[in-house]
């Protein structure tokens, strides 16, 4: 009877599934030296399941044309995560969006430093615009609106 009862309760345990354990997403954040919103930017996206290498660099507009964004809609940095580019402080839930819908985009970017946005302090005002950018010299398009 105890054997039984003893391969019935590991029948469940082993029917049972564990819980998904989402992976680290691994990403490298090029920034100028004296800006600190962008290292607030990295710790908030760790929060979230990133790890964030940091490199200080004092070429972040080279950096930043080189790897497609266009210059009127460059961010305070340039995030390198999973073969994309995301400029600027652009909200987690908007990554992660692009992270598993992966369009046929070179990345993506939230112009400037807007208040209230991640990394950033003081409260959001009006709507952001996240724009999906290409390397093929086409003009940018909206992603998404926060």
């Amino acid at each position: 009877m105890k054997l039984t009862y003893r391969l019935a309760a590991l029948a469940v345990l082993i029917a049972t599934p564990l819980p998904a354990v989402a992976a680290t997403i691994e990403a490298v954040m090029y920034k100028n030296p004296q800006c600190s919103c962008c290292e607030a930017y990295a710790a908030y996206l760790e929060q979230n399941g990133f790890k964030v290498d940091i490199k200080s660099v004092n070429n972040l507009s080279q950096i930043s044309s080189d790897a497609g964004v266009p210059a009127d809609l460059e961010g305070c940095h340039t995030l390198m995560v999973d073969g994309y580019v995301v400029d600027g402080l652009v909200p987690v839930d908007v990554v992660k969006k692009l992270l598993t819908e992966r369009p046929a985009i070179t990345g993506i970017t939230l112009a400037g430093m807007p208040t209230g946005a991640p990394g950033m302090g003081g409260d959001k005002a009006g709507t952001w615009t996240i724009y999906a950018f290409t390397k093929d010299g086409k003009a940018p398009t909206v992603y998404a609106t926060e």
